[in-house]
């Protein structure tokens, strides 16, 4: 479902990602692992076309993307969560979602998406300001999905949230693959979330994939050394 392939991103003279490439199957989730300053930021804004990329191949469904403006990159199908979550704060709950229906027929928000965050529902009349951290979260999940995607990508989900919440957050993703058969990827520090959502693991040092493992083989500590600072 998403292909990339040699990925080589800079800014100015200065290469951030050296040939990056990776695979992820359709209902698949794989997670991005790596400390701040590695490459995972840039990694997905060149994946959603924040960042144009300097050379590689980046496919979706078998459709070739990477020189696609970031709404042509929605339309083929991927939905970017950034860092920070980048919810419009004085916009309600309900509104909020709505923009990501910006180019649907009905601008309704389906039952299904209160259904996977019910807070959502409850606050809906709510401006998405006064929200928490995690709140914010799945609302800047709720309105990506209501595009419909085929690849969902989250950068670093669970920044500065409490670790009731991040649990909540790993089954509401699990839910929408089984419902959905969407592809998630997610760059993460946690690894206790990873191991929650992941089928596969990769680990990204200097902007570049060092390490790849299926959740089932993965070494949680030599993981955590590449974690570490």
């Amino acid at each position: 479902m998403l292909n990339v392939r040699d990925l080589v991103v800079a800014y100015g003279q200065s290469e951030v990602l050296h040939g990056v490439s990776f695979r992820a199957a359709r209902n698949e989730a794989v997670a991005i692992m790596g400390r701040n300053g590695m490459g995972k930021t840039t990694l997905f804004k060149s994946l959603m076309g924040v960042i144009a990329c300097r050379s590689g191949s980046i496919e979706v469904d078998g459709i070739e993307v990477s020189k696609d403006e970031s709404y042509r990159r929605v339309a083929r199908g991927i939905a970017y969560v950034p860092q920070g979550r980048m919810i419009f704060p004085t916009l309600t709950v309900e509104e909020n979602i709505q923009t990501g229906l910006e180019n649907a027929q009905v601008r309704k928000v389906p039952e299904e998406i209160y259904a996977l965050f019910p807070v959502l529902w409850d606050m809906r009349r709510r401006k998405g300001g006064n929200l928490s951290g995690g709140q914010q979260q799945q609302l800047a999940i709720a309105r990506a999905l209501v595009t419909d995607p085929k690849v969902l990508l989250l950068d670093e989900p669970t920044e500065g949230i409490q670790p009731s919440i991040i649990k909540d957050i790993a089954r509401s993703l699990n839910e929408i693959r089984r419902s959905r058969e969407i592809t998630v990827v997610v760059s993460e520090q946690v690894l206790s979330f990873a191991m929650d959502v992941a089928d596969r693991l990769f680990v990204i040092e200097g902007g570049r994939l060092v390490h790849e493992s299926t959740r089932a083989e993965t070494d949680e500590a030599r993981i955590k050394q590449f974690l570490s600072v």
